[in-house]
């Protein structure tokens, strides 16, 4: 399903979600602990930061043991990548 523009730059639009995103597109897959390392807010903060990016349809998680990994999701590894090279010198 093909989720709303606007629910995408909504998502991106906040500071936190962004740098997540950027984590998780530098980093690779990471469970909620890792990406809270580093940031100043609780792990509850983080979780509620991805489900908002997972609703957009940003992120995805996959089950590994008893915790969640959380990576972007497939199409937007390929667009992100593709603006990278466009912004960066």
């Amino acid at each position: 399903m093909r989720k709303p523009a606007a629910a995408v730059f909504a998502a991106l639009g906040d500071e936190t979600r962004l740098r997540l995103v950027a984590r998780l597109s530098s980093d690779g897959p990471l469970s909620i602990t890792q990406l809270a390392d580093g940031f100043p807010m609780t792990r509850q903060a983080i979780a509620k930061h991805l489900r908002v990016m997972e609703d957009a349809g940003l992120v995805a998680s996959t089950p590994h043991g008893r915790e969640r990994l959380w990576a972007v999701a497939k199409a937007w590894d390929v667009r992100l990548a593709r603006l990278k090279r466009l912004v960066e010198p």
